[in-house]
């Protein structure tokens, strides 16, 4: 587990190092110093589980700087199986004047070295050392597992949202577009990333005190339903649209894209969209009944996935607000016409046409991101948002490069408060039967396969509901396997390994949970980056030491002080798991 990250450097007050970088770094020596001396100042803090500002307060007063200004150069040390290592460290570069680029290796050393013999130990701290180009801390072990302890019982469900890191992180309002599959066709595995990527941002957010507005932005226009509206005429059944619409309304897909080879059959099929366009209330009913029918299934796959959406808006919203955006472009002169009367914008910076993005068809009719351009200005109008993130596949990545630019040319400076989190493909999904193509195959399956292994399993309790219990710790599997790397990055599935009860698996997170701390440097992270791996690998982390502590400090037959003190620890670790779960999306479960 990783937990290093950039730290701004203080403005004023700094210890200066000498000049320049030449060489690695040199394995330094340790220069320790223990013992407890009289209690200090530094225990004032102790209350609200600030560690971190205890070891800032001592540093500021040597160092003569803030203590607001060395509290994010002070990290947590991740725990390591191994070996006991400290629990806190100072990073020399990080508060250097120059940084860490101009500073020889040694004298970052040699710094370290003196910065800790100038600090002294204490009731809080027990030891103090200096490693390559850092000052390390460990605290008083019972006084770290009391304070963290009392803390977590105490904060409950905001334990770590509530931590000095983002005190000065300001609280904003995010609206984030996520899943957004196609309507009148089945939900397809590729939007289970999006989705369950999009509520994790958004869940984490919530958990810091953001205002967030979740949007579902349906793809609900263009040629297709055309296609799809000749198709239902030619092979639809009314009672099969209610019954199973998305199932119904994929077989007539199928066939008419059959069909549509025939010149009479596009024909046809323009006419209709045409029709669309032109707000003809026949072609457009059918075409609401479409939208409403798909909706209505959404959000029963939805509420399986534990998601849900403040607003489900579509490319049928900005038809006519993209022609508006085209009248915007061309009154500031960024669109130009080729010789096939499309429309373009030059986003070259010689303005040679070596790079640009198409507006408009021929036929002055608006594209997939001139509706995009429409909704981001009508969604600023609304919502007066402080950021907008986009959750797609990385095959996009282009598209919203584009879409960002346009608007700033547009005089939009607020475009670059805009984000696209990107992420890569889910590679080997496959049921018992071949190929998954729906999301409720996949949940169906994940479904099936738990209660098998449940049934099978020895350790396994009489439970209430076990459909239920399947279903929670099968999407547990799905989500963790999912989020253990980078986002970007694709993957390969595999049903063995996600459905294992032991190892980094989801279901051993549950397993832990239903058995049964540095956690907010885990969620700042988090927070910078949108990146879930990092509360993955923390949970998975607390987990397994969990497991190890379950076995090696009971609380049945110990005596009842000790026993109490043992229970407030399972208590706690169970607790920091139900947090971290329920950001990542995931329901935590109390039986298995």
């Amino acid at each position: 587990m990783d937990y290093s990250s950039s730290r701004p450097r203080p403005e004023n007050g700094t210890i200066h190092p000498a000049p320049g970088r030449a060489e690695r770094r040199r394995k330094a020596g340790r220069g320790r110093r223990k013992g407890r001396s009289r209690p200090s100042e530094w225990c004032h803090s102790m209350a609200a589980c600030s560690f971190r500002r205890s070891i800032a307060s001592q540093l500021s007063k040597v160092l003569d700087l803030p203590p607001e200004n060395l509290i994010k150069a002070i990290s947590a040390v991740p725990v390591s199986k191994k070996r006991h290592v400290a629990d806190f460290q100072l990073s020399i570069a990080s508060i250097a004047e120059d940084g860490s680029s101009n500073c020889l290796t040694e004298n970052l050393q040699l710094q370290a070295q003196k910065l800790a013999e100038r600090l002294k130990c204490d009731a809080v701290v027990s030891e103090i050392s200096a490693g390559p180009g850092t000052v390390n801390f460990t605290i008083n072990r019972e006084l770290l597992a009391k304070t963290v302890l009392q803390q977590v019982l105490k904060d409950g469900s905001e334990y770590g949202v509530k931590s000095e890191l983002f005190s000065t992180v300001p609280r904003q309002k995010a609206v984030i577009e996520f899943s957004s599959p196609n309507i009148a066709k089945k939900f397809h595995i590729g939007h289970l990333r999006s989705t369950i990527i999009g509520n994790f941002i958004a869940n984490l957010k919530v958990a810091l005190g953001h205002e967030v507005t979740r949007i579902n932005y349906l793809g609900d226009w263009g040629m297709q339903f055309g296609l799809l509206g000749v198709g239902f005429q030619l092979f639809g059944n009314r009672e099969k649209l209610k019954s199973s619409p998305l199932q119904h309304l994929f077989e007539v897909y199928v066939e008419i894209n059959k069909a549509a080879e025939d010149e009479d059959t596009k024909k046809l099929a323009k006419d209709f969209f045409r029709r669309m366009e032109e707000h003809d209330e026949q072609t457009l009913s059918l075409w609401k009944q479409f939208r409403d029918f798909s909706i209505e299934e959404y959000i029963r796959i939805y509420e399986r996935l534990g998601v849900h959406f403040d607003e489900y808006s579509g490319e049928s919203f900005y038809q006519e607000k993209s022609q508006e955006v085209l009248k915007m472009l061309e009154d500031k002169g960024l669109l130009q016409k080729t010789t096939k009367g499309t429309g373009i914008v030059d986003l070259s910076e010689k303005k040679d046409l070596s790079s640009f993005s198409t507006v408009m068809r021929s036929d002055g009719t608006s594209l997939y991101i001139t509706r995009d351009l429409a909704a981001a200005i009508d969604r600023m109008n609304k919502y007066s948002w402080d950021t907008m993130i986009y959750v797609t596949d990385k095959s996009q990545s282009n598209h919203f490069q584009h879409l960002f630019q346009i608007l700033k040319l547009m005089g939009y400076d607020w475009a670059e408060r805009c984000q696209h989190v990107s992420f890569g493909l889910v590679q080997g999904m496959k049921t018992r039967r071949g190929e998954v193509i729906f999301l409720e195959d996949v949940l169906n399956e994940v479904r099936s396969r738990m209660l098998q292994n449940m049934a099978s399993a020895k350790t396994t309790k009489e439970i209430e509901d076990p459909v239920e219990t399947a279903e929670k710790v099968g999407l547990a599997a799905l989500i963790i396997q999912d989020f253990r790397g980078l986002l970007s990055s694709d993957y390969q599935f595999s049903w063995d390994r996600a459905l294992q009860s032991r190892g980094d698996t989801g279901v051993f997170l549950q397993y832990t949970h239903a058995r049964l701390h540095r956690y907010d440097e885990v969620l700042y992270r988090s927070s910078q980056d949108l990146q879930p791996k990092h509360i993955v690998s923390y949970l998975l982390t607390l987990s397994h030491l969990a497991a190890v502590a379950h076995k090696t400090l009971p609380v049945k037959g110990s005596a009842p002080q000790l026993a109490q003190a043992r229970l407030c620890l399972f208590q706690a670790a169970r607790s920091v798991l139900a947090n971290g779960m329920k950001l990542l999306g995931i329901t935590p479960v109390t039986q298995m």
